[in-house]
């Protein structure tokens, strides 16, 4: 330690005098000045640790992608949303400056383009990220917290859409001419008669079909709920999986991306058929825009699986069976933890007459076909699978 010059010496007795003349003890003045020196040091360090510990909305994402999305099943087109609309005007800033002023820029910009709906999805997946980041201490408080999904987006709809019979076979006539790709008029057909979604029929492999046993397994990872789905294929269904086939030009996707390195983008399939069913005049195949207008307004393939249920409906088959072809969760919980049963023969029989109505509507000439109202029908379904013994059902009451 330096030795304290004269100088410095009298400066200090002076301090000390006036710690005297104030009745203050010097020593502990001198003890309470180093605890001070200390607290405010590692307040310093503290706060720079706070400085160098800070993270980007860009590093948040990734940390987010990594650990929460890493089995959604919709993960990828996440990312390319977020890629697309959100990072280019958030990433770059650290995440406890965002504020709600930010991500309000960031909804506004798409609903000026006038698409309210990935608006809202956009928000409320903005909203999960940062719970995420408040969850692990990123932030203290969530930007979006205060911001209404409804009000700053647009209020949930929900989709009633389903084509009638008489829709049904305009659409029988429509499609040939409406300038898509062979296996797309199959998926229009399959979605229909299988009630599927339009997700898993993308992702679907020929090894999935059984077409000697009639059925398409959708594997647990590409199925919504994560559960494995068997669908018997009616004669009707099956025929366009074999015209799928003769036309594959792949040997392992039904429905191949133009590289074939993979199957095709979960949205290609409906995007082909809203792109005709559109006014816009600018449009490359602009010639095809109006081909496959209906009646009803205007429909996509999630439509047709609503369809294919209604029509069952309508064909007497009972709401339950329905259910188990939709493949839908059991809400009730009770139910869905000790009623197991799998309907196998009452779901193959309702795929069946599905299949033979459509089969009619489709084929026939439509002034012999009248419109069902509340048809039974009884179940008589065969199958060929040696450990599958079918039931029989009866309708119920008309």
């Amino acid at each position: 330690m330096k030795a304290k010059g004269l100088v410095d010496a009298r400066k200090e007795r002076d301090v000390y005098k006036e710690l005297v003349k104030q009745g203050k003890d010097p020593n502990i003045e001198r003890k309470l000045h180093i605890e001070r020196d200390r607290k405010q040091q590692l307040e310093e360090q503290e706060a720079l640790a706070k400085i160098n510990a800070r993270v980007t909305v860009n590093d948040l994402f990734t940390r987010w992608h990594d650990i929460d999305l890493i089995n959604r099943k919709d993960r990828a087109e996440i990312v390319r949303m977020f890629n697309k609309d959100v990072l280019p005007a958030l990433g770059g800033l650290f995440v406890e400056d965002v504020k709600k002023g930010h991500i309000g820029l960031v909804i506004d910009k798409l609903k000026t383009r006038g698409v309210n709906h990935l608006a809202r999805n956009l928000l409320k997946l903005m909203r999960q990220m940062f719970r995420f980041a408040v969850s692990r201490d990123v932030i203290e408080f969530d930007p979006t917290a205060s911001l209404s999904v409804s009000k700053m987006t647009t209020a949930p709809t929900e989709r009633d859409r389903t084509l009638s019979e008489i829709e049904i076979r305009a659409l029988a006539r429509q499609l040939p001419g409406a300038n898509l790709l062979k296996s797309t008029e199959s998926a229009v057909w399959i979605a229909l008669s299988t009630m599927c979604r339009v997700g898993e029929l993308s992702k679907a492999k020929f090894s999935d079909i059984d077409f000697k046993l009639k059925t398409w397994t959708i594997p647990k990872e590409n199925s919504k709920n994560g559960k494995p789905h068997i669908i018997y294929l009616s004669d009707f269904a099956l025929a366009q999986f074999k015209t799928l086939k003769e036309y594959a030009s792949h040997d392992v996707w039904l429905f191949p991306n133009r590289g074939n390195t993979s199957h095709v983008c979960e949205k290609s399939i409906t995007k082909q058929v809203g792109g005709r069913q559109t006014e816009n005049i600018l449009s490359n195949r602009s010639k095809d825009n109006q081909a496959l207008v209906l009646a009803g307004g205007k429909w996509t393939p999630h439509d047709l699986r609503r369809t294919g249920a209604t029509v069952m409906g309508d064909l007497g088959v009972a709401p339950d069976v329905i259910e188990k072809c939709l493949n839908h969760t059991e809400e009730n919980k009770v139910k869905r933890i000790y009623q197991r049963q799998k309907m196998e023969s009452e779901q193959a029989e309702a795929w069946r007459v599905l299949g033979d109505r459509l089969h009619l509507l489709v084929n026939m000439d439509n002034s012999n076909v009248v419109e069902i109202r509340q048809e039974v029908t009884n179940y008589s379904w065969q199958c060929e699978r040696e450990d599958f013994q079918p039931r029989r059902r009866s309708a119920g009451p008309e």
